[in-house]
């Protein structure tokens, strides 16, 4: 039993890859999900397409690895966080669709509970704010709008689970309902001082305290799958959200070190130790992790469309037919030309957390085309990132301006949108060998627990550098192109 099974739910695809005992990718399995857009605003995933096709990643990774399940010491589980599921306990089917992160139909509840003075209670509790991003509000939309949920949710008939959560109670054939503390702090309903579900915050959004699974380490038993799913039974031994995945996959596990992963979105976390720093930027106060009882927390700053612009270009606009087209448009650009792109498109993150705000574009010229909407696509993940290191730094000074920014995800393979993001923070950009970090950092507490993987120490130092982007921009030239940013920005929330 020396290899791992790494299972990534995310956004657009489900995946799953083995790690070989070095480390080592040996095998891959990946496919799409839909997406569903019911109404503007709207965001759903089918749960039964999530376990659908996480059981058959799972078995494509293991039968291109030539690996069996009874070789597999352990599988990691990482996660689109926020995510929401309810199901019937009995039965195990999802009352609704899940409800994505980046849907806003909670936008109205939220704002109600902001004038009812809740934000502040709920912000010193969970570190987060108040915004239909979080699970609480989705929980309680589908126990409202669902025919007889609440009183079915109060009598003890049904769960909630964020997608880790849900894939535990699939993979172990319904035996285990729980969570690991990264996912649970991302519910609006955790307490992360305390490290317990929170009744004032269930009582806050209307959540029976029943619904809510067990809370574990990172790094912990989960039980084991279904004998009937791969041949054997395999022990469950690490979860975390994708954000703090990749940053232990990133070895960010010293406080100062931070980390940006671009997928769908963009999601910077600032490793700040065993203190909870209290954000006075709107940036959130989140668990980066929790090992054997010992929580780590960090200032997170969420921007809500990264990788999701260039799929808008090659989707909606049809200026690409791939995502690996938009760099060599984009380099074909007027340079002449300073196109803004606000991509709001599901609204504006942190640390702005405007949910009706909506994309923008400014600067527009006779010859502007697609070359410049594309280059103006890739900068707007810089600029955006900007914003949030800049929130980071006023926050907790000892994150220093300027501290590495280590990346990964897909677009961190755009050494033209790597190089820009270095320009205009003044930080430099290491991108690492290998980009696969979301799900190296489930498989690493995986192998943790089983004992087959080094500890924080050892796993860092086999960190290796791909490349180091350095600014090649003055401070006069970052403080300009910054400042237009900030105005596009102002005019787009104005609309």
């Amino acid at each position: 039993m020396s290899h791992i099974l790494a299972i990534d739910q995310g956004t657009t695809s489900s995946r799953a890859l083995v790690f070989a005992p070095d480390m080592r990718v040996c095998g891959l399995g990946q496919q799409e999900i839909t997406q569903h857009f019911p109404a503007p605003g709207h965001v759903e995933h089918d749960p039964a397409e999530i376990w659908e096709t996480t059981r058959a990643t799972a078995r494509a990774a293991l039968d291109q690895a030539g690996v069996g399940a009874d070789r597999i010491a352990g599988i990691g589980i990482t996660n689109q966080r926020e995510t929401t599921v309810v199901w019937e306990r009995a039965t195990g089917r999802p009352i609704h669709r899940a409800i994505v992160w980046q849907d806003r139909r909670t936008a109205p509840a939220c704002d109600a509970l902001r004038e009812a003075g809740c934000e502040a209670a709920m912000t010193a509790a969970t570190g987060l704010l108040l915004d239909p991003y979080f699970s609480a509000t989705k929980i309680a939309w589908m126990l409202d709008n669902v025919p007889g949920a609440r009183a079915r949710a109060e009598a003890g008939e049904l769960l909630f689970g964020t997608i880790d959560c849900y894939l535990i109670w699939q993979l172990t054939g319904g035996r285990v309902h729980a969570t690991d503390a990264t996912n649970a702090s991302r519910t609006a309903l955790y307490d992360i001082r305390k490290g317990c579900w929170s009744a004032d915050m269930c009582a806050m959004f209307g959540v029976p305290m029943a619904m809510l699974p067990d809370v574990r380490d990172c790094a912990a038993e989960f039980g084991t799958t279904d004998p009937a799913l791969f041949g054997c039974a395999i022990p469950i031994r690490g979860v975390a959200g994708d954000q703090q995945a990749a940053a232990m996959g990133q070895a960010c596990f010293s406080p100062g070190m931070v980390k940006a992963t671009y997928g769908t979105g963009c999601f910077a976390l600032l490793n700040t130790g065993a203190t909870p720093v209290r954000s006075e930027n709107r940036l959130l106060t989140t668990v980066a992790s929790r090992l054997d009882g010992r929580m780590i927390y960090a200032l997170e700053g969420s921007i809500f469309v990264a990788g999701a612009v260039v799929q808008w270009l090659r989707d909606e606009l049809g200026i690409i037919t791939e995502a690996k087209q938009v760099q060599p448009l984009a380099e074909t650009a007027d340079p002449d030309q300073q196109v803004i792109m606000v991509p709001a498109f599901t609204g504006l993150g942190a640390p702005h957390w405007q949910p009706d705000c909506r994309g923008a574009i400014f600067g527009l010229a006779r010859n502007s085309g697609p070359a410049e909407l594309a280059r103006a696509a890739l900068e707007s993940v810089g600029f955006q990132t900007r914003d949030l290191l800049d929130a980071m730094a006023a926050d907790w000074p000892d994150g220093g301006r300027g501290a590495v920014l280590r990346v990964d995800g897909g677009m961190s393979a755009s050494d033209m949108a790597m190089q820009f993001l270095a320009d205009i923070t003044g930080a430099p950009v290491d991108r690492p060998a290998g980009l696969e970090t979301t799900a190296l950092g489930a498989a690493w507490l995986a192998g943790r627990q089983a004992g087959i993987w080094p500890d924080e120490a050892g796993f860092a130092e086999q960190w290796q550098l791909e490349r180091r982007f350095q600014p090649g921009r003055d401070a006069g030239w970052r403080q300009h192109r910054h400042a237009r940013w900030q105005r596009a920005v102002a005019a787009a929330m104005t609309v």
